[in-house]
């Protein structure tokens, strides 16, 4: 009711966007401050890296501390025409540590009103933050995304004199970590989420990182340079690529490539054309499963064929550095941790409790999710470097098994895998797609996708289009017209 009037009050009083917008100032929010409240003109808009033309907005900006210990930091941005009556949260990369402002800008010029949150803290991608401050963990791991998404709308409503009648979600990478850990502890945020190349086994996640960065530096003579990484993916694509029936320079389906470094092996001078025997068995390693030498129980799967390109970023001259962090300031709270030290027996279980599910999203239980009408598209290209795509088909079908109903899991959740598409986007796969189109058509239609085009863009123009499947279905070539379009393939069952 206090809302309701106070967007009432602001109507009646015949009041301009900008004072509207500055109103919004004097709103009391639960464990909450407006910090800034100003009508933006339309035209460029530059913050972070970001520049790029904006229709006009309120922009609001809060300060959430839900506990002593926490600085949330939260943008809300407000069309002030053309508002489509829906709300979009966007999720962070990484450790967060900002305000996402492309996604936002994003999200704007689509007509939502829209939230991002810097994830608790203002270190940028680094996990100092979490380091003596429990409070700020929990932040980073669920709770920002929360009180984010209850403000927003509290602030969308006070400003428009009506609650957004859909609210959406959409985050890759963290971001797709966050979408699905919102619908596992907080089914009633969100009606659709899109989740992309999800970090949803945070914990398992980093000890698979690890085991690559000890692949490659455990004995520095099997490091595998990136000058070699071209001819490493050429010989991938000779053995694998003709397997879904087109030479295209993509592996359609990595789990039926059956890769074997030792082809690489060097037969006269090392050189970037070959391996060396200790880079091939780095290489063997890195493809292969992070694994309890003890008990031979999987922790995490490895990178896939099809994958070497981006290697420089776990296999480079120092592990990717969300992993090392991870363990130097929220397991063992030791700066001087050395990565080489890990213990793949033995400290597995000691990093699962320190998670406790704060940052992990791993509940195959989302009926909560469903039963009120969520849906969820999940999506992860094979060809990811740095979030392990096979963990994705992995929990989804563990959410199946779990749920004993395939038919009932993809009434609410799907997945689509994107061959060649790298992290979250780029690569030599189709990574041009609309996820939330296809969302909002589910959720508001009932249209759930079989089949999402994307497409393939050099210099913004497409010069290939495929179609990507409900998982487990693959696009398979029909045989007849040019295999640079979608309409010449269908999706088929493995």
């Amino acid at each position: 009711m206090r809302r309701l009037t106070f967007a009432l009050l602001v109507a009646a009083a015949g009041l301009h966007a900008a004072d509207s917008c500055e109103n919004i100032r004097s709103l009391h929010l639960d464990h909450a401050r407006v910090t800034a409240a100003k009508a933006t003109a339309a035209g460029p808009f530059e913050a972070g890296r970001v520049r790029i033309d904006l229709p006009p907005f309120c922009r609001v900006s809060l300060t959430l501390e839900p506990s002593a210990d926490s600085d949330i930091r939260v943008e809300v941005w407000l069309p002030e025409t053309g508002w489509n009556g829906k709300y979009q949260g966007v999720g962070n990369p990484g450790w967060a540590g900002a305000i996402v402002y492309a996604d936002l800008a994003q999200a704007l010029r689509r007509g939502y009103a829209t939230a991002s949150t810097d994830g608790g803290h203002s270190n940028g991608s680094t996990a100092l933050f979490a380091l003596g401050h429990p409070e700020k963990l929990i932040d980073f791991g669920y709770r920002s995304v929360h009180e984010m998404t209850l403000r927003a709308k509290e602030v969308i409503t006070a400003y428009y004199g009506d609650a957004p009648r859909r609210s959406y979600f959409s985050g890759c990478s963290s971001g797709g970590r966050q979408g699905l850990m919102e619908a596992q502890r907080y089914p009633n945020d969100y009606d659709g989420i899109v989740a992309g190349a999800p970090t949803n086994n945070w914990t398992n996640m980093m000890f698979g990182r690890i085991w690559i960065a000890q692949a490659s530096h455990r004995n520095e003579a099997g490091y595998i340079p990136p000058a070699k990484y071209a001819a490493l993916h050429a010989a991938v694509l000779e053995a694998c690529d003709r397997l879904d029936g087109v030479k295209d320079g993509v592996i359609e389906d990595p789990g039926r490539c059956h890769f074997e470094p030792a082809v690489m092996l060097c037969k006269a001078a090392d050189d970037s054309s070959c391996l060396t025997a200790p880079q091939v068995e780095a290489a063997r390693k890195i493809y292969s499963s992070a694994k309890n030498s003890r008990t031979g129980e999987v922790i995490f799967p490895g990178v896939e064929p099809g994958s070497e390109m981006g290697w420089s970023t776990l296999a480079g001259p120092k592990p990717f550095g969300l992993a090392d962090e991870h363990f130097k300031y929220v397991v063992f709270k030791n700066p001087e941790w050395n990565f080489l030290s890990l213990d793949f027996d033995g400290d597995l279980a000691a990093a699962v409790k320190v998670d406790a599910g704060i940052l992990s999203a791993v509940n195959t239980d989302m009926r909560a999710f469903w039963e009120r009408g969520g849906k969820m598209i999940q999506y992860h290209g094979w060809a990811d470097q740095q979030a392990q795509p096979r963990n994705s088909p992995n929990f989804y079908q563990r959410v199946l098994d779990a749920a004993g109903n395939r038919a009932k899991v993809m009434d609410s959740y799907r997945l689509f895998m994107v061959p060649g598409m790298g992290h979250c986007g780029g690569g030599d796969g189709t990574s041009s797609f609309d996820m939330m189109s296809a969302l909002e058509q589910w959720v508001e239609k009932g249209d759930a996708p079989d089949k999402i085009m994307a497409a393939h863009r050099v210099n913004g123009l497409a010069d290939r289009t495929r179609p990507l499947c409900a998982y487990p279905a693959i696009a398979r070539y029909k045989g007849e017209g040019s295999t640079d379009e979608a309409a010449n393939f269908g999706c088929v069952l493995r």
